[in-house]
């Protein structure tokens, strides 16, 4: 039996929202949405932006729009993002509350079905900064919000898309996903990168040390493989065989990429069926998801 792999775009962000390019209105969003799973992705991400500023702004009402355009045309699994510590939604630590509002409002609505929880901190510095001795910035994640992430996933029904960035936010994501029993199981989400300092670059060594760790403390749990500034074609194949799913997109490609997300889609479809796979459908994901253990 052909094996089904989870395809997630992930259609902009990280920085992106100053690049014409890169998918800012909701009617753009919306088109590349539905295209991207006409080609094979049944999970779309997305950040929201402001249309005149070009900013991240993360109201409930523009979530909502790009969610219900898409999936008005096509059965996908759909969510958003968190906005960043020290910006208009979320300016301080203590804005937990804030920070996740967005998130109450859609999930209260029935709207959303996955959410973001990155458990842990880091620092977000490129290479080239750091040779130039520019500064980076701090991803902030408090325990705190990680706490109050999983507990909307528990008291909603939300499967938590962790993203790990080091390998102890896969520790940390465990241990704090055991004290939250009732919430859906997350998907673990490995980041590479080639231009960013954190974590591992796309390499075979990392992808095993990564899936030893999450053997060894959360058994049978789904992951994928995932980025920032990196190119993760290399290590598709491998992800395929080892049972895992695969994340393409313009927020995660490699800089200054000219191939837009209905190209990385279809380049990421060839190699899940060139390994041996087949891209699931949003339908079949939540079937394998309703039936991992919540433990995991």
């Amino acid at each position: 039996m052909t094996r089904k792999v989870w395809l997630e775009v992930s259609l902009n962000g990280a920085g992106r929202g100053d690049q014409d390019f890169v998918p800012v209105a909701v009617e753009d969003l919306i088109e590349q949405g539905i295209q991207c799973v006409e080609a094979g992705a049944a999970i779309v991400h997305f950040h929201p932006y402001d249309p005149e500023t070009r900013k991240q702004r993360d109201d409930p009402e523009i979530y909502a729009r790009v969610i219900e355009g898409i999936r008005g045309k096509v059965d996908a699994i759909v969510y958003g993002t968190l906005p960043a510590v020290g910006t208009a939604d979320a300016p301080t630590v203590e804005d937990v509350k804030q920070r996740h509002a967005a998130v109450e409002a859609l999930a209260e609505r029935g709207l959303i079905e996955w959410t973001v929880v990155d458990p842990g901190t880091t620092n977000f510095a490129l290479f080239d900064q750091a040779a130039k001795d520019q500064l980076g910035t701090v991803y902030l994640n408090p325990e705190e919000h990680v706490r109050h992430g999983l507990a909307l996933a528990e008291r909603f029904g939300l499967h938590a898309s962790y993203a790990i960035y080091e390998p102890g936010f896969l520790r940390l994501g465990a241990a704090l996903k055991r004290r939250f029993p009732l919430a859906p199981t997350p998907i673990y989400r490995f980041m590479f990168s080639d231009s960013f300092t954190f974590g591992f670059p796309p390499k075979a060594y990392a992808l095993e040390a990564y899936l030893t760790l999450l053997e060894e403390i959360a058994p049978g749990a789904p992951w994928m493989i995932a980025g920032l500034a990196v190119d993760i074609r290399p290590l598709v194949a491998s992800a395929v065989e080892r049972g895992g799913h695969v994340r393409v997109g313009l927020e995660d490609a490699p800089r200054n990429t000219m191939v837009g997300n209905l190209e990385w889609v279809a380049r990421a479809t060839e190699l899940i069926q060139h390994a041996g796979g087949e891209p699931a459908s949003a339908a079949e994901v939540r079937a394998v998801l309703a039936h991992v253990p919540s433990e995991a």
